[in-house]
């Protein structure tokens, strides 16, 4: 069942005409494998004769009513239900069979390989509420929710308000708070459960019967980071925990990272650590679980009101979740996590075709909004938030906070909204603050100017700002100047940049090396390093103590090299020499992960395996030099086993064998599937060896890394397979379709994989039978990235020209555009 795109004339018109909404919701999940029933009971005031619309997306229509009379067989089409005639006080009943999906949209279906066992779960992410019930499906109809399950009498039933078990199979849950349908949920299955209490609020963790063992060695964790945040929330926005309980649950193929339904998080399930991580990702997980927690204030407690101010949810969570990692967890780098990883995204992001404002003013329509869940809205406007900190002060901008939620609290509101508290409490007009920073897209240059007295201190430091010639304005700043003084030691200070030229008086006369704009992070820009510091890098990286400002200076660098201002294989180098003393893990792991980057698709043919040679060097030695059972020892490793070439063979077959194994390190299910994706991309595995590990892990993560490893072969079936799965494949999950994208291209297999580009362009775009959003995900992960050459570009241009989903337009120009950059890297 198709819907049309919800435009915002069509939400503000519908929204002048509802009023005191309220929902009753039957859902039956025992009615067979492909399809459920669900029976939607929509109260609502109206101006009478009024007329309006519901969406609803079934895959068969059994009945539908107003006001008890039934509704015409017309009144249905393109997912939308016409309701004419309105009366004052106003009843629609609609009765209808719904598709379960395998895409994480709607009600997702799920059998776990591992033991055959059923779970199902409700997202309605933006727009798909209507796979599940029919609604009002807007941010600004928000409404209560009486929910009510009939399932397997066997089986674990969460949703957003407390349940009770009335009867075998039958679940009551209370009526919700008010809420929008897109924070509308239900998780149901073999689930096993964790509980606990804090400070009155009931806590539960969730998973499937698989991942039990998992789930009880990770709950006391989860569990102490919750408990942690809630009475930091507490403390900083002066307003307690609104939803009652708060249970989160872990689901298998759940396309985001996880979603903020008030009083049942839901995550994705590869967040429960089957094998052994790094701090990395346990640092990761934490500010993701403090993200979503934020939600419950920026979201659910007070909603936007359309979809232009997505920044409203998605900026102030990632900025209270990295925060509070940094205040509360045992993981103080979290900015410098953000700062060379996150960040980066957000820097890619408004430097592509498809930038946009934080807040734009406009949002069309529902398909327009899905595509700015993007390092904008997320990593730039966080960032935006740290500096309007910076400017007007933590307490002003906690106190405008807490008057922001006590005036909106179960309403909406919008960036003016905002602005008014956060005006009246830091005692400043942030209308021009937030035209420069919120309204315009792309991002400022900063570069230091430096003239040198003979003595070699500065005779004159001034700061110079530009701005890319389409989108010219340049923002005011609040920046730190780092540098280090005669005796070695960093020294600090703050200034406001604005305009093209800001003269810093104050460093005439110093003697300093190693002067770094934005020492602190405070703002988003691009930063450039003067001419005596570039080539002093590594020896400025080893000599600086805080992990945030080295993040800096590698953003800086890569930066430079990803604009194609430096060549990559400098890049490249300064990570070989550098990374294996590099002390702070999180650093470890980003900047490998941007050095093969910038090896796979920024340095061509031979200069591409001495690349890869230098780098996986450093990463052996890395392994070497690391203690025995580290997060850096096993970045090492993971590192090493993505970057060996040939001469790596053996190493990591006696691995697989348990031979030449370093002391600490578990070569465990998640290493064992990455060394043997890395040899079957050299052409070291048959399809025996992929059956052969399957067997040892029947998890779906097995099944997902198979299909990996059986794409990433170098074998003319193994690419024709997979990219069937990518382009025509109907009803395999996401996951699999992603995984084998994934393994598809390969930079050794460019002459194997040369005849699928030019028909990834033109089939993957004209693909039916799947969502915008899933062929959106499609066409970044399975991008034929490491193709880099102008015929590529030139098919990518030439399908650009056609007709196809937004979405789907979005990922291929986003993706073409760094095609675009390796190649000016590349020359």
């Amino acid at each position: 069942m198709t819907q049309r795109s919800l435009t915002h004339a069509e939400a503000v018109s519908r929204a002048a005409t509802v009023r005191q909404l309220s929902y009753g919701l039957e859902v039956d999940l025992t009615t067979g494998e492909e399809t459920f029933r669900s029976v939607t009971t929509v109260r609502f005031d109206a101006i009478p004769g009024a007329t309006t619309f519901l969406e609803a997306r079934p895959e068969r229509l059994l009945s539908a009513t107003l006001n008890g009379v039934p509704l015409p067989e017309s009144a249905f089409a393109d997912g939308r239900l016409a309701l004419d005639g309105l009366a004052a006080s106003n009843t629609v009943e609609v009765t209808a069979e719904y598709a379960y999906t395998r895409t994480s949209e709607g009600m997702h279906r799920f059998v776990d390989p591992a033991d055959g066992l059923v779970y199902t779960y409700a997202q309605p992410s933006i727009t798909d509420a209507p796979r599940f019930m029919a609604c009002f499906d807007q941010p600004d109809l928000k409404a209560p929710v009486t929910l009510s399950v009939t399932a397997d009498p066997s089986w674990l039933v969460r949703a957003n308000g407390e349940g009770t078990q009335t009867a075998p199979g039958r679940w009551e849950f209370a009526v919700t708070k008010p809420v929008a349908t897109y924070l509308i949920t239900l998780v149901a299955g073999p689930y096993v459960q964790v509980d606990d209490h804090h400070d009155g609020i009931d806590m539960a963790i969730v998973a499937r019967a698989s991942y039990a063992e998992i789930l009880h060695r990770d709950a006391p964790e989860i569990f102490m980071l919750t408990k942690a945040f809630l009475d930091r929330y507490h403390e900083l926005f002066g307003v307690r925990y609104p939803f009652g309980k708060y249970d989160q649950a872990f689901v298998p193929e759940f396309s985001w990272g996880a979603m903020e339904f008030p009083g049942l998080v839901v995550f994705r399930d590869e967040l429960l650590f089957r094998a052994a991580v790094t701090d990395t990702e346990r640092l990761e997980r934490a500010a993701i679980i403090a993200h979503e927690m934020a939600h419950m204030w920026f979201g659910d407690l007070v909603t936007m009101r359309w979809w232009d101010d997505l920044w409203l949810n998605e900026s102030f969570a990632t900025y209270m979740g990295y925060r509070l990692v940094a205040e509360v967890t045992p993981w103080p780098q979290s900015w410098t996590r953000f700062g060379v990883g996150r960040k980066s995204w957000g820097y890619a992001a408004d430097q592509r075709p498809s930038t946009h404002p934080i807040a734009p003013t406009e949002v069309v329509d529902t398909d327009a909004a899905f595509a700015n869940f993007d390092g904008i809205s997320y990593a730039k406007g966080c960032s935006a938030l740290r500096q309007l900190v910076a400017w007007i002060g933590d307490e002003a901008f906690l106190s405008g906070l807490r008057a922001y939620f006590d005036k909106h609290a179960w309403g909406n509101a919008t960036l003016a909204d905002l602005l008014d508290a956060l005006s009246q409490a830091s005692g400043r007009d942030l209308q021009a603050w937030a035209r420069d920073w919120l309204r315009t897209p792309q991002v400022n240059t900063l570069r230091p100017e430096i003239t040198w007295a003979a003595d070699g201190s500065y005779e004159s430091v001034a700061v110079v700002q530009t701005a890319p010639s389409a989108y010219p304005v340049l923002r005011p700043h609040r920046i730190g100047l780092g540098w280090f003084d005669e005796q070695g030691q960093w020294q600090r200070t703050e200034i406001e940049v604005s305009g093209e030229v800001t003269p810093v008086p104050l460093l005439s006369g110093v003697r300093g090396k190693g002067l770094l704009l934005n020492d602190g992070d405070l703002t988003f820009a691009k930063i450039r390093v003067d001419d005596r510091t570039r080539p002093e890098l590594a020896s400025l990286l080893a000599a600086q103590p805080d992990s945030l400002t080295r993040a800096l200076l590698w953003n800086s660098a890569w930066d430079a090299t990803r604009d194609a201002e430096w060549p990559a294989l400098e890049f490249v180098r300064l990570a070989a020499e550098v990374l294996p003393g590099e002390p702070d893990v999180t650093l470890a792991e980003s900047v490998f992960a941007l050095a093969r980057l910038a090896v796979n698709t920024y340095l061509p043919g031979a200069l591409r395996e001495q690349g890869r040679a230098a780098l996986a060097a450093a990463a052996r030695t890395l392994l070497e030099t690391a203690d025995a059972g580290s997060s850096r020892q096993l970045v090492g490793a993971r590192s090493l086993t993505a970057l060996a070439g040939p001469g790596e063979r053996e190493l990591l077959r006696g691995w697989l064998g348990g031979i030449g194994v370093p002391e600490g390190l578990a070569v465990d299910s998640e290493l064992r599937w990455s060394v043997l994706n890395r040899l079957s991309v050299l052409g070291d595995v048959s399809e025996a060896e992929i059956d052969a590990e399957l067997a040892r892990d029947t998890s779906a993560r097995g099944e997902q890394e198979a299909v990996r490893a059986r794409a990433s072969r170098p074998d003319p079936q193994a690419k024709a397979w997979a990219f069937d799965l990518v382009v025509t494949e109907q009803g395999r999950s996401n996951r699999i379709c992603i995984a084998a994208g994934q393994g598809l291209w390969q930079p050794e297999h460019a002459e194997l994989t040369e005849p699928y580009v030019a028909r990834f362009f033109a089939e993957l775009p004209a693909s039916t039978g799947r969502s915008g959003d899933m062929l959106g995900h499609l066409a970044s992960a399975a991008y034929p990235g490491y193709a880099v050459s102008p015929v590529t570009l030139a098919a990518a241009e030439q399908a650009l020209a056609g007709t196809m989903h937004p979405l789907v337009r979005r990922a291929l120009a986003d993706a073409t555009d760094d095609l675009a950059r390796a190649l000016r890297a590349r020359g």
